[in-house]
């Protein structure tokens, strides 16, 4: 059987961001070195026969020194142990990582220049050869696949690159899914962006995603991939949760409640749930960064977000292992509470909205619900046409996220039409 230890950007020299005052000394603690030590202790622990590093591994030319130190002791460590270390280099350490190669013994850069390199390993009597693709400089318009052959060696054939999947326009290695699938191989680890893909057997390829957490956007697991070869087949491909520091979208609703302070209580048992589920991983992380959002409807929706202190935010919950959970940013959806049936009785404009937002609970054959739906969608996408969002590349919202920005929106506006009519 042949092991492997597939690892997507580390980003060594790189700290994380938006971290609490409580928790900013102890920002090389939650960040890639100590991310990177987890993954040398688990190339050991599961006795893997490689460590593939696809690209990202030094954030900056300017992390020279301190990329040398961890990967030169990481290397030494997992070479003694028997294992090798492989990498391609990405577009942040397209200039570093080959000076690190030539520094550091038994460290392996694929492709460099460039150009398309292939790599036999035998372990066992089990073959794999891996193709490896390296940034020549820092910004590649063209895909590194075009006009390309692979021709397969021994056993399972992986590749492993760090590019722009589906992005055409892109200045990273632009390729696409339909280059990827012809190219011939049984398998591409990628490299580039931060929201791993889910990893599956027997032809898993993409994106692996880095060891940790590095922004607050990039909610859930983190970590390497364990690939298991065994009788020229991929058996397992599984993804060792290590994270040292996490972020999460913790949606809590408060429906129902019957003062401010129980929307704390409700919060309260959603983080026991969180961190029940985290103390099971295979090394819980130390810290976890919290965007909470409190959801439903209640007439204390303009109370519940001032009720949270800034210190009790920083460390809102101490969890079972010594993790520190802290709210990175608090979001309030919180409905008013409103009731439709009645408002939608009267024929004046907040009667007209409100029986437009009941046409939302219908069936979805509802044909009324339909062009309701429908129009919404055009007028997204007309706005995201507009010259100051048309760069961001907005996806197609599909129904329920056009019904939940409806309802949302329109519920609010029928309470400022309602406090107004108040006011007249």
């Amino acid at each position: 059987m042949i092991k492997l230890l597939a690892v997507g950007d580390m980003h060594l020299g790189r700290l994380p961001s938006r971290l609490p005052h409580a928790l900013v000394e102890r920002a090389v603690e939650l960040g890639p070195s100590e991310a990177w030590k987890r993954v040398i202790e688990a190339a050991t622990e599961f006795e893997v026969d490689a460590v593939i590093l696809a690209g990202d591994v030094v954030h900056s030319e300017n992390d020279f020194f301190e990329a040398y130190r961890n990967l030169s002791s990481g290397v030494e460590q997992l070479t003694e142990a028997g294992i090798r270390v492989l990498c391609v280099a990405g577009n942040h350490d397209v200039s570093v990582l080959p000076r690190l190669s030539r520094h550091i013994k038994a460290f392996k850069l694929l492709g460099e220049d460039g150009n398309w390199e292939s790599v036999e390993l035998e372990f066992e009597s089990e073959y794999l050869t891996l193709w490896g693709w390296s940034f020549p400089r820092a910004r590649m318009a063209e895909s590194p696949l075009r006009g390309t052959g692979f021709e397969r060696g021994p056993g399972i054939n992986l590749g492993i690159m760090h590019c722009d999947r589906d992005k055409a326009r892109s200045n990273y290695a632009p390729v696409s899914s339909t280059e990827l699938n012809n190219a011939g191989l049984d398998g591409w680890l990628l490299g580039h962006i931060h929201q791993p893909d889910e990893l599956t057997t027997p032809h898993p390829s993409g994106y692996l995603g880095p060891i940790t957490g590095l922004d607050k956007g990039e909610y859930g697991a983190r970590g390497p991939w364990l690939i298991k070869i065994d009788r020229g087949h991929i058996q397992e491909v599984e993804q060792l949760i290590l994270a040292p520091l996490r972020w999460e979208r913790l949606e809590v609703d408060v429906e129902g409640i019957s003062n401010v302070e129980d929307s704390r209580d409700r919060l309260q048992i959603k983080l026991i749930e969180l961190d029940n589920e985290l103390s099971v991983l295979y090394k819980p992380p130390k810290a976890v960064g919290l965007r909470v959002v409190f959801v439903g409807h209640s007439r204390f929706s303009d109370s519940i977000e001032p009720f949270f202190s800034e210190d009790e935010k920083e460390n809102i919950y101490p969890g079972r292992d010594g993790t520190h959970y802290f709210i990175e940013y608090l979001e309030n959806e919180i409905l008013p509470e409103i009731r439709l049936e009645e408002i939608a009785t009267r024929n004046d404009p907040p009667g007209l909205l409100a029986k437009r937002l009941l046409l939302l609970d219908l069936n979805s054959s509802n044909h009324e619900r339909q062009v309701l739906i429908e129009n919404a969608k055009q007028r997204l996408i007309n706005q995201s046409q507009n010259t100051q969002w048309n760069r961001l590349e907005m996806e197609i919202p599909d129904d329920d996220v056009t019904v939940k920005w409806l309802r949302r929106s329109g519920i609010r506006l029928l309470d400022k039409l309602l406090s107004q009519q108040e006011v007249e």
